[in-house]
């Protein structure tokens, strides 16, 4: 069968300037479910009810593809949603690259790696070859936390196993990715006219720059991760600050050291909340000392596939049936592809070859689609 280029360009410039920011994805899904109805009649698309928890105002899809192979049911997966800036995207093309005119984002983070399923789905229905079964799920909100993934309905996806297609680099599957937790904390402290009557004061903010000197940021080791990303307080400066609020995240492959780091800064806090003590010359009012409030949530859990996974001897496979070697990577970002495995539905990652993603930088070039737009395609075909 053949890859037509020309026709995977058409499609994923198309999508690219369809505006889909995470919540705002509804464009991008009647694109997808008018495509596929159109040109596969025979493709079933369900959708869920998930809106109503990821707050977007489209669904997730599941689309159902029977096939003439025998073999296991697998899926694949694509997100609908882009990072802003993405309103207005207009695409450029230098020779083999798509790149944005540069006030946006491009948008192959993952409209590249939905047009390749586009194409491969295509091109094997062209040449009528045989194919095994497959279910395509295309979720919303991916970027502002995997709310989609984590709001799917599972009961309509009749595949246990799959892939997502979301990944820089080419020839290249991810089969590691760490856990996260988001945490955020208050600290509340005592407001104060700063220069009349800074005495009856608690400087909430200063009592966070304290706690921050103290918790490591960046590298924590090898597998690990973790960053102070917002901090929020204080009125006006002439008013002592009374609350402070820092979000932060901690990752890692490791369940156990995510757990201790993790414990480690909230540890940290509260250390230095009970080491203050007031100034000398403090006139606040009896009882009166900073409290601290923090909160902690597991984002999303670590994906780590065995090597002798039935999904990637699939790929392994493909791989060898197209003459080619794919490489195995652990990533350091979340996907996806960590809820589906979370949830028991063995995930890896295929690379699409996007390219500085979340920026006006972002491209991607047509080989590198043309080239997993073929591995998806085998992994279909391919028999055991």
């Amino acid at each position: 069968m053949n890859i037509n280029s020309e026709r995977l360009a058409q499609v994923f410039t198309a999508m690219c300037s369809i505006d889909s920011p995470s919540g705002e994805e509804a464009g991008m899904a009647l694109f997808l479910k008018d495509l596929f109805a159109r040109e596969f009649p025979e493709a079933v698309t369900l959708e869920d009810d998930s809106a109503k928890a990821t707050g977007s105002d489209a669904n997730n899809l599941v689309i159902h593809f029977p096939g003439t192979l025998p073999g296991e049911l697998i899926f694949f997966n694509c997100h609908l949603d882009t990072v802003e800036p993405a309103r207005g995207i207009q695409v450029l093309r230098e020779g083999t690259r798509f790149f944005s005119a540069g006030e946006t984002i491009l948008g192959g983070d993952d409209k590249g790696g939905i047009a390749i399923l586009i194409e491969a789905i295509r091109a094997i229905t062209e040449a009528q070859t045989p194919h095994l079964p497959f279910d395509l799920v295309f979720t919303t909100c991916e970027e502002v936390g995997l709310r989609g993934a984590k709001a799917l309905d599972l009961s309509m996806l009749r595949a246990k196993e799959g892939y997502a297609l979301d990944s820089t680099g080419v020839d290249l599957l991810i089969i590691g990715a760490p856990a996260a937790n988001h945490f955020h904390f208050t600290i509340t402290g005592a407001a104060a006219h700063a220069g009349l009557h800074p005495e009856r004061g608690i400087n909430a903010i200063q009592l966070a720059a304290r706690c921050l000197a103290e918790l490591k940021m960046g590298r924590l080791d090898e597998e690990s991760t973790a960053n102070i990303g917002r901090i929020t307080g204080g009125t006006a400066t002439n008013i002592i600050p009374d609350s402070v609020r820092v979000e932060g995240e901690v990752r890692s492959h490791s369940t156990e050291k995510l757990a201790k780091f993790s414990r480690h800064i909230k540890d940290t806090v509260q250390a230095v909340i009970d080491r203050w003590s007031p100034e000398p010359d403090a006139q606040l009012v009896p009882g009166v000392r900073p409290r601290l409030d923090f909160q902690l949530t597991a984002e999303y859990p670590a994906l780590n596939i065995n090597r002798n996974a039935s999904i990637l001897l699939r790929v392994e496979r493909a791989a060898t049936a197209l003459q080619r070697e794919i490489r195995y990577e652990r990533a350091g970002g979340g996907s996806d592809a960590n809820i589906f495995n979370g949830k028991g539905l063995p995930t890896a990652i295929i690379g699409i070859g996007m390219d500085h993603v979340h920026s006006t930088e972002e491209s991607i070039d047509i080989r590198d689609m043309i080239r997993t737009a073929e591995l998806v395609a085998a992994i279909l075909t391919v028999q055991n």
